[in-house]
């Protein structure tokens, strides 16, 4: 009597993982994921029907969020829409952007400088975002263009490390955060798997919200796109911006100290009459 050994099939892959060999292509470029979050950051200004929607959907699941798909599922491409990390991403930043005050969106700040008649223009970012929205005039809300919106300005990321570094850097004002507050949160962040990150991100981003920090939708976006596969890469990029952006402005700020004690001594050397330097013996 033979024995007939059963060779098992194929492991299962992680659930909708990421790192596939096609991967480039489920992650969103940096000109379509701005496109992506100044439409809902406008949607969400100018609509509270759909900001009560997409804020609904924090700290939600893909599947319990019925009510965001009229307003992201068209940003998904076919590829896309088959890795859950990726859809996952789009719905949690949309959320995210959705649950600020009304008065922090990008758009109702462009709004309220035009109504003063301030002369600030948009910052760069905003205004790269603003020419590679979608659905501006003329073409279909909610509707993404077949293809990359090309001539959008390069503006350098900036990461969650630097959002939490800004708002330590408000020292004393109000709202401002505690160092140890926010390398407590930060490093609690880099320690997640997929589903602790977006079960954490809505407190952090609430935090630095509450501080007027301002977050970098389209990076962040991207980030918890890559997180399954090269969380370790993204984890690494925020704490360095932290630390360096902290580095950075103490070394500023002893210039600026050194520079104000060489104003006092030039200024006492004056009021003395001499030059500041010692007698000859």
């Amino acid at each position: 009597m033979s024995t007939t050994n059963t060779i098992p099939g194929p492991a299962k892959p992680a659930d909708d993982a990421v790192g596939t060999p096609r991967e480039s292509s489920l992650i969103p470029s940096r000109e379509r994921a701005r496109a992506f979050a100044t439409r809902i950051d406008e949607r969400s200004h100018e609509d509270p029907g759909v900001r009560a929607a997409l804020r609904r959907g924090v700290g939600k699941d893909v599947d319990a969020v019925p009510f965001m798909h009229r307003y992201v599922a068209s940003w998904l491409t076919e590829e896309q829409t088959r890795s859950r990390d990726v859809q996952r991403a789009f719905y949690t930043v949309a959320a995210l952007i959705a649950a600020q005050r009304r008065d922090q969106y990008a758009a109702a700040k462009a709004e309220t400088s035009r109504k003063s008649g301030s002369k600030d223009q948009p910052t760069g970012e905003e205004a790269a975002a603003a020419e590679a929205a979608p659905d501006a005039p003329g073409r279909p809300a909610d509707r993404p263009e077949d293809k990359e919106p090309g001539a959008a300005k390069r503006i350098p990321p900036r990461s969650l490390g630097h959002a939490f570094a800004e708002g330590v850097l408000k020292g004393g004002q109000a709202g401002g955060l505690r160092e140890t507050s926010a390398e407590t949160r930060l490093n609690l962040l880099s320690r997640q798997s997929v589903d602790g990150l977006h079960r954490h991100l809505p407190g952090a981003v609430r935090q630095l919200r509450d501080s007027d920090v301002e977050i970098d939708w389209a990076r962040l976006l991207i980030d918890l796109c890559q997180w399954r596969r090269h969380s370790g890469a993204v984890k690494r990029t925020w704490l360095q911006d932290y630390h360096r952006a902290l580095q950075k402005d103490g070394e500023r700020r002893a210039r600026e100290h050194d520079d104000d004690q060489d104003d006092a001594t030039d200024t006492a050397a004056d009021t003395d009459g001499t030059d500041g330097t010692a007698p000859e013996a």
